[in-house]
């Protein structure tokens, strides 16, 4: 099961793939945001390096686990 959110649609924004307007809606999924067309289905991601910055930024190493 993924984690998403609530759907916001972006308003007097153009699909980059269709030109079609008002049709691309916004949502976080599994921590990631994500833009889909309503009228064609093209996607788009927020890109990696972002991902692993914000990810990233707040975890601290108190420690490594090395089993036998």
């Amino acid at each position: 099961m993924t984690d998403r959110k609530k759907k916001r649609f972006i308003a007097g924004a153009t699909c980059p793939q269709c030109k079609a307007i008002d049709t691309l809606m916004l949502f976080i999924e599994n921590n990631v945001e994500k833009v889909e067309c309503v009228q064609c289905g093209h996607h788009m991601a927020q890109p990696e390096q972002q991902v692993a910055k914000a990810s990233r930024a707040a975890e601290q190493v108190i420690g490594v686990f090395k089993p036998d």
